[in-house]
């Protein structure tokens, strides 16, 4: 069990008013809140040993360097690669796909087929269309069905010895929905394709272990796992980053250069061109160690906990539908009430210090599964509570009773 009221005091902003309320944060799958720990080792870095890192023999720089590295291998151990050098530090989840899709550039063929989900963020869809604009590749789409899962048969029948990529989220950041990754994994490496796992959204709630997925590449944020905006990873197999070509040329990424040939740095620095987000590394790394000194089925029972307390909760109130009914699913709830329009109730729901997402979440093609423009996504952490969750069914109800 968790002591949740511990855990909230590690966490600065849950103390403050939104509106003369007291906040209540429902929109972790957008971004994570901050603890202390984290936040302090941000200051720590700016103030004691700023520099820039695997470049100076100074004692400043030599910090910096081993504080980033150990950064990175707290990374590769929490996702369970095989080498720290597999281990990408990119500036976020689009950027280490987006580093994928323009590899890929030089190693596909007209006609060649990429399969993607019909659940994705548009960082998942977009840079997997430009790819395919650029090599005359074929892009095709498993479906959803109306419980906002894959048809997995479907999927079955899209796959055959044309297939080079098959990429999917882990978790939809708009439904919750958990995907079945093992089986899609399985499935591609049959006919011979790569896979790409967007662990975005999966990443705060579970404890991925790459090596065990049998993945290809797996991305994540920081800033999902209460680190710090900025930063994120990159996990590819070892033998798939040394076909790659490098994403970006300048310093760090180089091995020779003169005005005649350069050649490429090894992994990781291939891909890691300029100076990085130093201390967003370093903070990444803490964060890690702080989710983990809860414990991730810690915080997935418990999440978990909350998720069916809100839907049961929010499901009592009359004419509102909830979008992704999945039985395996993570603690998101996305829902609209009535004709309201979701951006109204947003609002409304704001004006009494509660913190939730309307739109389209970046998932475009979701809604225009449902028809609908959009909805009200409340989405709970290991440190919201279920008294958190009656003040939104209030807020709701209060913004039905205005809009209706």
């Amino acid at each position: 069990m968790l002591d949740v009221q511990k855990i909230r005091d590690d966490f600065p902003i849950l103390t403050r008013e939104v509106n003369g309320k007291p906040l209540v944060y429902f929109d972790n799958a957008a971004t994570s809140q901050t603890p202390q720990v984290v936040i302090d080792a941000i200051v720590d870095y700016y103030s004691s040993y700023n520099a820039n890192i695997h470049r100076g023999v100074h004692t400043l720089s030599q910090e910096a360097t081993d504080a980033y590295e150990i950064a990175r291998k707290k990374i590769q151990e929490h996702f369970g690669a095989k080498y720290a050098h597999e281990i990408i530090l990119t500036s976020g989840t689009t950027h280490s796909i987006n580093i994928i899709a323009t590899g890929f550039t030089s190693l596909l063929s007209k006609g060649d087929e990429i399969i993607v989900s019909a659940l994705e963020h548009h960082s998942n869809i977009v840079p997997w269309q430009m790819l395919c604009e650029r090599t005359g590749a074929i892009l095709k789409v498993i479906p959803m069905n109306e419980d906002g899962e894959l048809v997995m048969n479907v999927y079955d029948q899209l796959l055959s010895n044309s297939t080079k990529l098959v990429f999917t989220n882990h978790i939809s950041n708009a439904l919750g929905t958990i995907n079945p990754i093992e089986e899609i994994i399985e499935k591609a490496h049959r006919v011979g394709a790569a896979v790409l796992i967007d662990g975005a959204q999966a990443c705060p709630h579970v404890k991925p272990d790459v090596k065990a997925l049998d993945v290809d590449f797996y991305v994540a944020s920081a800033h999902k796992l209460c680190g710090p905006t900025g930063v994120g990873m990159l996990y590819g197999k070892e033998d798939w980053l040394n076909k790659l070509p490098p994403y970006q040329g300048g310093g760090e990424m180089i091995e020779q250069v003169t005005f005649e040939k350069t050649t490429y740095a090894g992994l990781p620095h291939k891909f890691e061109a300029g100076t990085p987000n130093i201390c967003g590394g370093i903070a990444f790394g803490v964060a890690l160690d702080y989710m983990n000194s809860i414990g991730f089925d810690n915080i997935a029972a418990y999440e978990n906990e909350l998720l069916e307390y809100g839907t049961q909760k929010l499901l009592e109130i009359e004419g509102l539908k909830i979008y992704g009914t999945s039985k395996n699913k993570t603690s998101v709830i996305s829902f609209n009430l009535d004709n309201i329009h979701p951006y109204d109730v947003g609002t409304i729901v704001d004006k009494l210090g509660i913190a939730v997402r309307t739109g389209h979440h970046c998932a475009q093609p979701i809604m225009d599964f449902y028809k609908i423009p959009g909805t009200v996504r409340a989405s709970f952490s290991f440190y919201n509570t279920k008294e958190e969750i009656d003040a939104l069914v209030e807020a709701v109800k209060k913004a039905k009773m205005m809009l209706s």
